[in-house]
């Protein structure tokens, strides 16, 4: 019973919160079964209310965690030459670890094909700063690869994003980092 009372009063907040969010007016919500409708079907349209509403707390969130004015995101994508098969990525900016990832084979088939991943996505401050991204891999001839890619960028007031392309470069039969700043 403290369950379902509980399920009801979250309902509410949440049909109330979404009814308010379009007209900073509070509303009530009307939980009587009336002739027009089943409990069913009301049930049904205060979980795709809710199912609204958290989209907008999600947006809200990520606005007010990472705001455009400091606001860095760093992808990796692989041109699936199969000359580097990825293990691992670190990645540091000003010196300071800021994330990490151990690929699957999933992933990675993924990346072959043409997937972009975020590496990391957080707050810096405008200004200078140096992005060093180290990669782990098998290289080419199955041997271990180990290598770190630099770039200094600079941090303006709108949102930043960069990516590291891991081409193959068949002159060499060594792969390519090069860093892309998407504008």
């Amino acid at each position: 019973m403290k369950q379902a009372l509980l399920l009801i009063t979250c309902l509410m907040f949440a049909h109330t919160a979404s009814a308010e969010v379009d007209t900073m007016t509070p509303k009530k919500l009307d939980m009587s079964v009336s002739s027009e409708g089943s409990l069913a079907d009301q049930t049904e349209i205060l979980k795709n209310d809710i199912i609204k509403l958290n989209r907008d707390l999600l947006i809200l969130e990520e606005d007010l965690l990472f705001p455009a004015s400091t606001q860095t995101a760093v992808f990796l994508s692989i041109d699936g030459s199969g000359l580097f098969q990825l293990d691992s990525a670190k990645v540091a900016i000003d010196k300071k670890p800021v994330g990490h990832h151990l690929y699957t084979e999933k992933e990675i088939a993924a990346l072959s094909r043409g997937a972009v991943q975020r590496l990391f996505t957080g707050n810096v401050s405008n200004g200078k700063h140096e992005l060093v991204i180290v990669l782990s891999g098998i290289g080419p001839k199955g041997r271990d690869y180990k290598r770190a890619a630099q770039l200094e960028f600079d941090k303006g007031t709108a949102a930043q994003y960069i990516e590291l392309k891991i081409e193959a470069n068949p002159s060499n039969l060594q792969p390519d980092f090069t860093f892309k700043i998407w504008q």
